[in-house]
């Protein structure tokens, strides 16, 4: 497994991953536009993950400013779960948060989603939720849990 920084121009192969790891019916799923408008933010960063044959297997985006690093993403291809590909990515996302100059690293997750225990393992703290936080396909709302850690 290959982490490197991406960029706009692997957005279709994003857009893909997305597609394929966030189930319509949560809400959770951002558009390419959503992305693009991310990317072009001063401290954004992409984070991607590719396997031996050059695929993209997932994917993180953050952005980190003023001392705070906030992963708003973090997809992996249902193909490629269970193989360390998250955490990969997640400990990427923290590793440059921290050469950034980041302090502490948030983010939110749907409660009851499984990236919930990568979190916790990743010495995340679950420090509140957000009721009605996501907006399914079929308009039934998700709460979201709120996560911190301290980067130090």
């Amino acid at each position: 497994m290959n982490i490197s920084m991406g960029s706009a121009d692997n957005l279709d192969a994003v857009m893909r991953v997305m597609a394929a790891a966030f189930d319509p019916r949560f809400g959770e799923a951002w558009t390419a536009s959503q992305c693009l408008g991310v990317l072009a933010m001063r401290g954004s960063t992409l984070h991607i993950a590719c396997d031996a044959g050059d695929s993209l297997a997932g994917f993180a985006l953050a952005r980190t400013i003023v001392g705070e690093c906030e992963l708003m993403l973090l997809a992996v291809d249902p193909r490629a779960r269970r193989r360390g590909v998250g955490r990969a990515l997640l400990d990427a996302v923290v590793r440059d948060a921290m050469a950034a100059g980041a302090k502490s690293l948030h983010l939110e997750v749907r409660s009851g989603n499984d990236a919930i225990f990568l979190y916790s393992s990743a010495g995340l703290a679950q420090i509140g939720s957000r009721k009605s936080y996501y907006r399914g396909a079929g308009g039934q709302m998700f709460d979201a849990a709120t996560f911190h850690r301290v980067l130090i």
